[in-house]
């Protein structure tokens, strides 16, 4: 990959759990807690239930994912990059699959909230879940920017999916440095300092 291609891209899109906090989540608890199959995508299952059953185990599923905000710690190099971005006066998203409370909460606990502007942290309410790209596309438009100016970095293939589904350049953060879906990422990192040097 050509690093230049970093150079003119101001907007940086990030997922949160996994990506700049340490992975809390252990979705197969998740699923077995609030009764849902194996290996199903928990936001899609929920989204097919009947309001009735599904309002209470979001409700369910909103309660599990307050507790583990509380216990969020920041991945190995987040500070760094996150403080690194802002001095380059980078605009910084967040597009999760959880609220947008909880992830405003991380960034307060984290201690970078004061680098995004609220109206750029962009939960479930406030977007389709990823792999869907609408938002990042909101992003994009909220920024009036092009995707050729924008990246976004996750762990999961949902971020590179909707990254490329936008336009946008694609990194993968994997700390174990395994990368099981090289076609989905312009560059793969195993720790997110890696990104400060390919912006040297």
């Amino acid at each position: 990959m050509n690093h230049t291609s970093f150079i003119h891209r101001s907007k940086w899109i990030f997922d949160l759990d996994g990506t700049l906090t340490r992975p809390q989540h252990n979705f197969d608890a998740i699923r077995a807690e609030l009764g849902i199959p194996d290996g199903q995508p928990i936001l899609e299952y929920l989204a097919t239930l009947p309001d009735s059953r599904a309002t209470p185990l979001l409700r369910r599923l909103d309660v599990i994912e307050d507790a583990l905000v509380e216990a969020a710690e920041p991945q190995p190099g987040c500070i760094a990059l996150l403080q690194h971005l802002a001095d380059r006066n980078a605009d910084l998203g967040i597009l999760t699959r959880n609220s947008r409370s909880n992830a405003l909460r991380s960034l307060d606990i984290l201690g970078v909230l004061d680098l995004f502007h609220p109206d750029c942290v962009l939960g479930r309410s406030e977007a389709p879940p990823k792999p869907d790209p609408s938002g990042i596309l909101a992003l994009l438009q909220h920024w009036q920017c092009s995707p050729e100016a924008a990246v976004m970095v996750g762990d999961f293939r949902f971020d590179l999916e909707a990254g490329r589904a936008a336009g946008v350049l694609t990194i993968h953060l994997d700390t174990s440095g395994t990368f099981p879906w090289p076609e989905l990422a312009d560059h793969q990192v195993v720790h997110l300092e890696s990104i400060i040097a390919l912006m040297a």
